[in-house]
Order: structure tokens, then C-alpha cells, then sequence
């Protein structure tokens, strides 16, 4: 996993659970340990009803907003609130979404590997970009 992201390597990530490929990293994000989410064009993954069915920041927003999240400012842990983050590259290509634990840890699952606790910007770089958004709703 350090080859793929190596900002990993100087943090203190910890795999959380086993691989799989039932679900992916939005998935995840959302909530959901038994479906694939992505918006790809011939309908193999889920994606909500509704929202097109392309690789947009706007599309991922979206996706989030149906669940409940609304955008919000930055990363900054708030009581009371879950929040996620969508990552994209710099051509604007989302690629990624993880979720808040706490003020420190966020989780993830990386494609078809094992998710994980990690610090926000430990996935940064070639393979996931950077956060692009945050969302947040309240918990419960």
C-alpha cells in the first residue's frame, strides 16, 4: 500500500478490516458494506436514482446530498456532525471519498483492498489527488 500512497508511510494509519470487493471507498463513505458505488454509464454499479451517471465533482455532491450531507468548509471535526471528504485529481476526476471518525482519524477503503483509519491528507498524491469537498450532516 506505501508503493500507491506513500504519505502513508510517515502516519499513523491501521487496516481496520479484511479485503473485499463487495463494496468500494463511496460506498463506504456512505455507509454501505454491500454495494459497489460508482457512476459509471452502462449501469453495473450502484448510483442514486436521479443523479447522472458521470465522473463529476457535481455528480459525487450529489450523491452525498441524497444521503443528507450538504458541502461544507473544511475538514475540521464538529460535534454532532459525520463528515465525508471526496478527492479528486487535478483534472477535476473525483476518485475517492472517506469518512470522519474523530478529530484526527478519517476512514477508507482503499478499491479492493481492506479499509483503513488514516489522517486526511495520508492518501494525497498520484493515485487519489487531494480533498476537493467536504460534506457534513448531522449524526443519528
Amino acid at each position: 500500500m506505501h508503493t500507491f500512497f506513500p504519505m502513508l508511510q510517515s502516519s499513523a494509519y491501521k487496516v481496520t478490516s479484511p479485503a473485499t470487493i463487495e463494496y468500494n471507498c463511496i460506498a463506504w463513505a456512505a455507509g454501505d458494506t454491500e454495494t459497489w458505488w460508482w457512476p459509471d454509464p452502462f449501469d453495473q454499479y450502484f448510483w442514486p436514482l436521479g443523479i447522472l451517471r458521470e465522473e463529476t465533482i457535481d455528480a459525487f455532491v450529489k450523491a452525498f446530498e441524497f444521503l443528507g450531507y450538504t458541502i461544507c468548509r473544511d475538514a475540521n471535526y464538529e460535534t454532532g456532525y459525520e463528515k465525508v471528504a471526496i478527492y479528486a485529481k487535478p483534472d477535476g476526476r473525483p476518485t475517492h471519498a472517506a469518512r470522519q471518525i474523530d478529530s484526527e482519524k478519517w476512514t477508507s477503503k482503499i478499491g479492493r483492498l481492506e479499509d483503513i483509519e488514516h489522517g486526511i491528507n495520508s492518501l494525497s498524491g498520484a493515485i487519489y489527488g487531494v480533498p476537493i469537498v467536504y460534506m457534513k450532516r448531522p449524526k443519528g
